[in-house]
Order: structure tokens, then sequence, then C-alpha cells
């Protein structure tokens, strides 16, 4: 029988967890496991995830690339640095989608006022200075923001977008340029000598979406391990004791979904698109259903990395006065249709029951190449989303103490972190 390389490795996995200490408990005995187990014997990602993405590189480029990989982050090389650099200097940040947002959010805040319609008819220099120069400055914040006004529905529609994508400024502002107000992502990575439990929390509790594993005698990027690609290893992992001891609990038992259906973050079917972007930036969520008006019943889901079709496709809303998120939804699956690519967008929304095991959702998961499954009650109605983290979150305990400066000068802690 041929067993994957992730299946291997569920088996090492195995053979470790059979001389735990027997009064240890599951999770103690799974973290003792993965911390003796080195990053660098996970698989290595596709080719084609693997990609780095030049300084000097157009915000127009990195959109392209970035949706042509179908990835939601990439690492910036600095084109500058001298060729002996160490990883530590040639790699200056992460570029991603919920950087882009930010971007386009603070782009269509500018058009909410008297001179507006110069952009929307093709002007562009009303978005140049302001929302760039008060971004870098830390001035204007997504998060201090609430609803896009009435106003801002009516003039976001798809000429803003067909100008903001034609104007100079988008096509020749390199990623280097507007590092600010992107709000991108340090270069966080790990050595080929890290522990895997070290990658499992950084996945989960520390919400990164990738972890870059470096060659530090390369000086360059040795694999890119994604929160896909974990679940990915997990369902290779069926049938093993360890996993199966986890895998067939029921997702109630393990505490999941985390957050209880009054406190759900959604977005109506009438409300405009953008705002669901801006409810994903402001609770730092990766995507939000649709739901009907005045119901709880959703019609789709809306990820973070579709904010690419409002950017690489803008002609399919030239009909639209305003792109609300039922719009949005109707014309990016007609889009999608016509040419012939394959999406989750395309597919009906993926659900569970409170009584499905961690083993089942974990296959859903896994075989729709999705982030997010949303669980529902008996009549439909939304009680809850379990994402990627959650389920990684749930296999595997932060020991405390555990970072001790690993952070330091690099990111903000969690609010509850131990460190």
């Amino acid at each position: 029988m041929m067993w994957s390389p992730e299946a291997k490795l569920g088996m090492q996995v195995e053979d470790l967890w059979d001389v735990q200490e027997p009064q240890l408990s599951p999770t103690e005995k799974l973290n003792t496991c993965f911390e003796s187990i080195p990053v660098s014997s996970f698989p290595p990602a596709p080719e084609s995830q693997v990609i780095e993405i030049n300084s000097d590189a157009s915000l127009a480029e990195v959109v392209q690339l970035l949706s042509q990989h179908k990835i939601l982050s990439a690492p910036v090389v600095d084109v500058d640095a001298p060729k002996d650099a160490s990883w530590i200097d040639r790699y200056i940040g992460m570029v991603e989608f919920a950087g882009i947002v930010v971007w386009i959010l603070h782009q269509s805040e500018k058009t909410d006022g008297p001179d507006s319609s110069e952009f929307v008819n093709g002007e562009s220099e009303g978005i140049t200075g302001p929302a760039v120069a008060a971004a870098v400055n830390g001035v204007s914040s997504p998060r201090k923001l609430g609803n896009l006004s009435p106003r801002s529905a009516a003039i976001i529609s798809g000429k803003f977008f067909e100008a903001l994508t034609s104007s100079d400024f988008y096509k020749n502002m390199k990623v280097r340029d507007i590092s600010g107000s992107f709000r991108w992502a340090p270069f966080l990575a790990l050595q080929k000598s890290n522990s895997f439990l070290t990658m499992l929390l950084l996945l989960s509790k520390y919400r990164m979406k990738s972890v870059p594993v470096v060659d530090p005698g390369e000086r360059k990027i040795d694999n890119i391990i994604t929160q896909s690609a974990v679940i990915h290893m997990l369902e290779e992992c069926v049938g093993l004791p360890w996993f199966e001891s986890w895998g067939t609990k029921k997702i109630s038992e393990l505490g999941l979904p985390l957050m209880k259906p009054n406190h759900m973050i959604k977005v109506y079917e009438d409300e405009p698109v953008l705002q669901a972007f801006k409810l994903m930036r402001q609770k730092g969520v990766g995507g939000v259903p649709v739901v009907g008006n005045g119901g709880r019943k959703a019609l789709g889901n809306i990820s973070i990395r579709d904010i690419q079709f409002l950017l690489i496709a803008p002609e399919i809303y030239k009909n639209y006065r305003s792109i609300t998120a039922k719009n949005f939804l109707t014309a990016v699956r007609s889009y999608l249709e016509e040419q012939k690519e394959s999406s989750p967008l395309l597919n009906a929304m993926v659900m569970c029951g409170s009584n499905n095991t961690i083993k089942e959702v974990i296959a859903m998961l896994d075989s729709k190449k999705i982030h997010r499954i949303y669980v529902v009650d008996n009549e439909g109605n939304l009680e809850g989303v379990i994402t990627l983290r959650d389920i990684i979150s749930k296999l595997v305990h932060e020991p405390r103490g555990y970072f001790g400066d690993f952070f330091d000068g690099v990111l903000p802690l969690p609010a509850n972190s131990r460190v």
C-alpha cells in the first residue's frame, strides 16, 4: 500500500503517541508529539503556491499573481537587497488580500465627498494622496469606521472599480511604496528546525493563514505551510488511533462552533458588498455569510480573497448602480461560469449540524477546498461557523511561556495571550 507523505507524518505522530506517559491527557500527548517533530518534516507545498513578489511589483500585478495562484498572501522580496543578504534582510513583509481590502476601503472613503463624482467619472487624482497618506500616518483606520453611508452605497458601483483599476495610480504604484497603507503583515517565518507545535500555534491562536519556512543556509524560503495543508494532513490521518481518539468526537463536544448565533458576523443581501469586506477587516475574520433580509438563512458566502473580483473584472458590475452583496454573488457566479473557472463561490454553501463529528467536518473542508463550514439547525438557520483555524486550535494548546521573546518587535500579541 502506498502511503501519502501526510499519512507517513501521521504515523510518525502515532509512534510518538504510543510511548507517551499514560497519565497525560490526549491534548498533552499531542502537544508532546508535535513538539518532537521538526517543521521540516511537513510535505512541501506545490511549486505554484510557493511564490515570491518583488518589492517593485505594481498593485495590479500583485492582485493578478495572488488570483492566478489561488493564494491569500505571498512574501515580498526586497529587490534592492544585496545578493548575499540573510533571509531576514531579504524578505520585507507579506502582501495579502486582507491588506488590499484595507486599501480599497480607504479609496471608497475618499469618494464619499463633494468631489467624488470626479473619480467615478474617470478622474483618478482624487484617490492618490490623501488615502495613502492617512493610512501611512495611521490617521484613518477601518476599525473605527461604521457602516458605509447610503451615499457611498450608491457611489460604489461598477464605474468606481473600472475607474480605479484603469488609473495610473493602480497600475504603477509599487508594493514597497504603499506598504504602510496596506497595513501589511510582517515577515514572520520559521526555520526548518522549529517544531510542528510552533507552526500549529501560529496557524491557530496567532491567526496566520500561512507560515513560511526558511532555510538559513540557502537564505530563502524552503516551504510555505497553510492552514489548508494542515487540514489535508489531518484528513490523511483518518484511521490512525491518535486521530480517531480525537476525530470521532462531535463538534459540540469540542466546544464548536466558538461563536453563538446572536454573535455571528454576517451581511444582509441588500447591503453594499464593501460592507462585507469592512466587517471582515474590523472583526478579523476571513469570510462572512450573506443572509436574506430579516432571516437567518444563508444565500452564499463571501471570503476575503473574493475582493479580487472587484479588481480583475470590474466590467461585470457595469449594469449595477450599487454592488450589493447579492449583486456581487450573482455577477461573480456568472463571470466564473463564462470563464469556466472553478471556485467555492460557484458551489452551494457547505453546512453541517452540531451532531457531525470533527472527522466529518475535516473531510468536507478538505474535499471542497474551503476555509469555513457553516453550522445550521434542522430548519437550515445559521447557528455558527467553523473555520480551519478553529479546528487546529482544538488540536493543541499553548504551554505557558512557550514563545518567550519569539514575537518581540514583530507583531502585537493577542489580548488574551499569556506570552
